[in-house]
């Protein structure tokens, strides 16, 4: 195979325990990012990595793979881990249980990155903040780029910081979506990483890739989701599926 997504699902979110499976129009939220992730174009297979037995029946009963994965995993990266391991696969997308406003084209765009440049070993994706309270708020990672669209950084802060004579308009910001594709070597390597005090302190998982001198190229999308992190998060997502907003 050339490409696989996974999907991690753990039950015992710290901030919004059993968020996967909270009602969602209907449907269990995990059953949307599934849905969603099955209309792509590159992906060969898909599968749900769980830690729970509720998980799995639930996406038993909407028709996905499931692998159940040990309850000791801290993070999504060594659940993934895992399930790929036996298997024969270049490329794997790690597709966020807590995303159901993920675009399948989103996902072939980052897949293609490193299927067409295999100079590459990690990718993940970004999009242009239009609105202007998304800058200084924490729970929106932001991400900034060189010129190529390798990332220099991720933060919760304000990133670029406006100095005194600057504008808000001369700036571009993006925000980070956390969706990740990696080489399968390169998804051991990055297993192994050491948490870097960068991590530490933006808790923020993807900065121990670029403390230790990987680069992680960035793609942009036009498509713009709400991860939900709090019952907040939920309502939102909720109104935007009501109104048919993609």
């Amino acid at each position: 195979m050339d490409v696989i997504g996974v999907i991690p699902a753990r039950f015992l979110s710290t901030r919004f325990a059993g968020k996967v499976l909270v009602d969602i129009c209907g449907k269990p939220m995990l059953q949307h990012v599934w849905e969603r992730a099955k209309q792509s174009r590159v992906l060969d297979d898909l599968i749900i990595a769980c830690d729970d037995e509720m998980i799995r029946k639930a996406a038993l009963e909407f028709g996905a793979k499931v692998v159940m994965t040990s309850k000791e995993h801290t993070c999504g990266t060594d659940r993934i881990s895992e399930v790929v391991n036996p298997l024969d696969v270049k490329i794997i997308v790690n597709i966020q249980g807590d995303e159901p406003l993920i675009h399948p084209m989103t996902i072939d765009n980052l897949a293609r990155s490193l299927l067409e440049d295999r100079s590459l070993n990690m990718a993940t994706v970004m999009k242009k903040i239009t609105d202007a309270a998304q800058v200084n708020d924490p729970h929106v990672v932001k991400v900034v780029v060189d010129k190529d669209n390798f990332a220099l950084y991720f933060s919760r802060a304000q990133v670029p910081y406006l100095a005194s004579g600057s504008r808000m308009d001369e700036v571009t910001y993006y925000k980070h979506i956390g969706l990740y594709a990696y080489t399968k070597d390169f998804l051991f390597t990055y297993k192994k990483l050491p948490v870097s005090n960068l991590e530490k302190a933006e808790k923020l998982e993807q900065l121990r890739v670029l403390a230790e001198g990987f680069r992680i190229k960035v793609i942009e999308t036009k498509f713009d989701t709400v991860g939900v992190d709090t019952p907040e998060d939920l309502e939102k997502v909720k109104d935007r599926l009501q109104k048919g907003i993609e």
